[in-house]
């Protein structure tokens, strides 16, 4: 009996070790892979930065605040931030720029070499900066340590992208290959950091990288056969003419990419997350019913997250939307015209990436967590349930007299 208890305390482990190899190796290879891609695109240079001439030279910015009213010919009065409370001057208001500040308004104007004050813009740093607070109050009053990842984990994936995604673009590198490469570092410092390392992250990035790899190769094939300049825009046409090696058509391809990652990553860890728990519900599960069990969610979600892409989309062109429903053309010819074809095109993708990532997850926790009987720490707000202890050994009987 004892060779036999001992053959199970030995043997039992076997699964849990052997699926976390593999899951470690699956991780390295995407690192690895990774890597490779970001030393192919690696920027070397970032002199373009301030290398455009500002938009006014020769003027100075500063900051005001509104003391007077508009008088006949529109023109109100201003103080600078910071400087003597009489020194009040004439503010310039272009009528043409349709924005009116009232008295009190804090705003931003330009000085010229004759001291004169042209308003340019409103002051808007101080109710950002307050939103910003609250948001990321909010985020750890709620979600505790893992809302506190996940801000530095997006304050990293921004730094990856201002650093590393824009000067490669604008050195001319694929924007496939740019995208790829910032997607999945993005994401593993995303997961990682806001839930922890563990199984069912690693599953969630895997299922992610794989939608990853759908959305950019359908959005490769989709800015091309689009023919999708990204020319019809101001920004578009001014790197054109300022920064020429940075190819307009790879900033959307790049851009439909990054923008399925928000999505992808929700989806994943969502769906990681109902296999988890579905097995903690019933352990004994087979693979096949966690898989339809997790899908029964994971359709529901797709369904909802689709409409979310395209409202999301939808809102943020939504001026050109009106601007060119204005135009007296029909409605296949305002479809596909290409300020509106960019965000179809780019709701279209990351559509196609969503829907395969989530039976690509459902596959990937239904095989993991089937080998992972027990609850990962982090789980239950940190704690692992407790493992079923041993059966004991009957303590022998003493023997009178002994």
């Amino acid at each position: 009996m004892a060779e036999g208890h001992s053959h199970i305390a030995v043997s039992a482990p076997r699964a849990p070790a052997r699926t976390t190899a593999v899951l470690a190796i699956l991780v390295a290879l995407i690192g690895l892979a990774t890597a490779i891609g970001a030393a192919l695109v690696w920027p070397h240079d970032s002199s373009y930065r301030g290398s455009v001439p500002a938009e006014f030279e020769g003027y100075t910015w500063h900051a005001a605040r509104v003391v007077g009213p508009a008088d006949a010919s529109g023109n109100m009065t201003a103080v600078i931030d910071g400087a003597d409370a009489l020194d009040v001057r004439v503010l310039l208001v272009q009528p043409e720029l349709n924005m009116a500040p009232e008295v009190g308004d804090h705003v931003r104007v330009l000085e010229d070499d004759t001291g004169q004050l042209l308003f340019a813009t409103y002051e808007r740093g101080s109710p950002m900066l307050l939103l910003a607070i609250i948001y990321v109050l909010l985020v750890i009053a709620v979600a505790w340590w893992r809302g506190l990842g996940a801000l530095v984990g997006l304050a990293l994936a921004f730094g990856i992208i201002i650093f590393f995604t824009v000067p490669s673009l604008v050195e001319g590198n694929s924007p496939l290959l740019v995208g790829l490469v910032t997607g999945s570092g993005a994401l593993f410092v995303l997961l990682y950091l806001a839930h922890g390392v563990n199984a069912r992250t690693t599953t969630a990035y895997l299922g992610t990288i794989a939608g990853l790899i759908v959305t950019g190769l359908v959005g490769w094939w989709a800015v091309a056969a689009s023919h999708l300049t990204g020319v019809w825009s101001d920004a578009g046409t001014s790197l054109l003419y300022l920064l020429r090696e940075a190819s307009p058509p790879a900033l959307v391809l790049c851009g439909v990419i990054l923008a399925g990652i928000g999505v992808l990553n929700d989806v994943t860890i969502t769906q990681a997350s109902a296999v988890w728990e579905i097995h903690g519900a019933k352990p004994q599960a087979a693979r096949w019913e966690l898989f339809t069990r997790g899908m029964r969610i994971g359709r529901d979600h797709i369904a909802s997250t689709v409409y979310t892409i395209a409202f999301a989309y939808v809102g943020a062109a939504l001026p050109t939307i009106v601007l060119v429903s204005a135009y007296a053309t029909p409605l296949a010819q305002t479809l596909t015209s290409e300020d509106i074809a960019e965000e179809i095109v780019r709701t279209l993708v990351g559509s196609i990436g969503l829907v395969l990532a989530v039976p690509l997850t459902t596959v990937i926790a239904a095989l993991v967590v089937h080998d992972h009987p027990r609850r990962e720490r982090g789980d239950r707000g940190g704690r692992s349930a407790p493992s079923t202890p041993a059966p004991s050994t009957p303590a022998p009987t003493p023997v009178s007299g002994a």
